[in-house]
């Protein structure tokens, strides 16, 4: 064993010899396979005293190897470096730096001290995630113009017509990703302005404690002093008028004062039904640009790209085959490749087509189903214990017409019929019935969380009764 930080540098004149000794000394406690995957894509930088400086792919992968490989790599570097060795993990994707002691009291306590090099220092913190960069965001057709105009705005904030950028789109095309890349891109060029992301959720929170605690002009203040805003699913204001009212003003003094407004939502503003006409007015002054599901060689192109983010090797038939099957969600895409790694990393198993098939199969939501309006009526008649016949009846008893009108608004939503035909199956009732029961569930999922998770629940139910 070495035991001082001479004898360290005298025998490990490189950082590739020392990180070599430690690779044959992990390769006899895992798998071949764990070998390639987790430990062999290590690239070492740099080696003085104790610390031993290595470069990781990406932040997932520095998750994983903590979480599943920790104690190992502990009792490694101890063994091959010294008493007091340590590592420093430079995650390549953004330049963070990881610092991970080999301290067995801190081992047990706690999985890693990190230590994340930040762009500049203020006193508060802007909550960007620095993994989202333009660098690693796909382009596509479904992604141009948003994109276009969010590299703009990056390096011109304020100064351009895209004020506010309102990207709308379905979960999972990258909305959060881009939005944030404006931001640390903004950053970077700029690291005197004041920028700061956050979702709507956690500024409606933080406008209630500011009530409670009588600080809602401190709390005003402190967001109409940002150059750059950045909010995130702005449809949850939906319903919270004391919080829109609030927003109204924030909005009129940033813009007023050649401030960046940057938001995302799920819908463009003309639909956003229950939000301030004020609010939606001034959310068409700039740029309101859309999100679509990628076409299949972006799908592919995010797949190869992720792939060898997480150091995997994956054929071109196997990401083709994923691709073609999982077509509307790219988190679900990325859900996939993490689920693969998993299952071949702790199984020990190859990435082969028949393990492929069962993973996109439980990832996808979005595969082909054959769901009519009846199977529909069964499982929502299941949930809330009715009998089919009820949802028919002319009864105004609560419980019903919100089943009747959440069965309506999955039937529009996960069949072909007609409105004529949905409001026939529920006891001949006509169009405009089925119009008000769809849009007043779409009022509900916005305000109430249980509503939402009430028609998750059923739409996965219902996939699975119909798969």
């Amino acid at each position: 064993m070495i035991s001082s930080a001479v004898e360290t540098n005298e025998i490990f004149s490189s950082p590739f010899s020392a990180w070599s000794e430690c690779l044959k000394s992990i390769k006899v406690g895992v798998s071949q396979m764990t070998f390639n995957t987790w430990f062999l894509p290590i690239k070492p930088l740099e080696i003085k005293n104790y610390t031993l400086k290595v470069q990781l792919p990406s932040q997932f992968f520095w998750e994983w190897i903590d979480e599943h490989y920790n104690t190992l790599i502990n009792n490694t570097i101890h063994e091959v470096i010294g008493p007091e060795a340590r590592l420093a993990y430079v995650i390549s994707e953004d330049n963070e730096i990881v610092d991970f002691k080999t301290d067995n009291a801190l081992i047990k306590n706690s999985p890693a001290e990190i230590k994340i090099e930040t762009a500049n220092n203020k006193d508060f913190e802007s909550s960007l995630n620095s993994r989202y960069t333009f660098d690693n965001f796909i382009n596509g057709e479904g992604n141009q113009l948003a994109r276009a105009a969010a590299s703009a705005i990056s390096e011109n904030p304020g100064g351009t017509s895209f004020n506010p950028l309102f990207v709308y789109g379905g979960v999972g095309l990258g909305k959060t990703h881009l939005i944030q890349a404006i931001g640390n891109k903004a950053q970077s060029n700029f690291p005197n302005k004041r920028i700061i992301y956050l979702s709507t959720d956690i500024f409606t929170v933080e406008f209630v404690e500011a009530i409670q605690s009588n600080k809602v002009n401190d709390f005003s203040n402190f967001y109409k002093k940002m150059d750059i805003l950045i909010i995130d699913d702005i449809q949850f204001l939906i319903g919270k008028e004391k919080t829109q009212d609030l927003f109204f003003h924030i909005f009129n003094t940033l813009h007023q004062s050649g401030k960046q407004i940057i938001l995302s939502s799920d819908k463009p503003p003309k639909d956003l039904k229950g939000l301030d006409d004020r609010l939606i007015s001034r959310f068409q002054w700039g740029l309101t640009a859309d999100i679509q599901p990628p076409d299949l060689e972006t799908r592919i192109a995010i797949l190869k790209r992720k792939s060898v983010d997480y150091g995997m090797n994956i054929s071109g038939e196997i990401l083709e085959y994923i691709a073609n099957n999982i077509t509307s969600n790219i988190r679900e895409l990325e859900g996939c490749l993490i689920k693969l790694l998993a299952n071949a990393s702790l199984n020990s198993k190859e990435i082969n087509f028949e393990l492929v098939k069962k993973t996109v199969k439980e990832i996808a939501t979005d595969r082909k189903v054959n769901v009519s309006i009846e199977s529909i009526t069964k499982s929502v008649c299941e949930y809330f214990r009715l009998d089919e016949n009820k949802l028919r009846d002319k009864t105004r008893k609560k419980e019903i017409v919100l089943a009747r009108q959440i069965a309506m608004y999955l039937s529009k939503d996960l069949t072909k019929s007609s409105l004529k035909t949905i409001g026939l199956h529920f006891g001949g009732r006509d169009h405009s019935t089925v119009i008000h029961a769809c849009t007043s569930i779409e009022l509900l999922k916005q305000s109430d969380i249980s509503i939402r998770d009430i028609i998750s629940t059923l739409k996965t139910s219902i996939e699975i009764n119909c798969s």
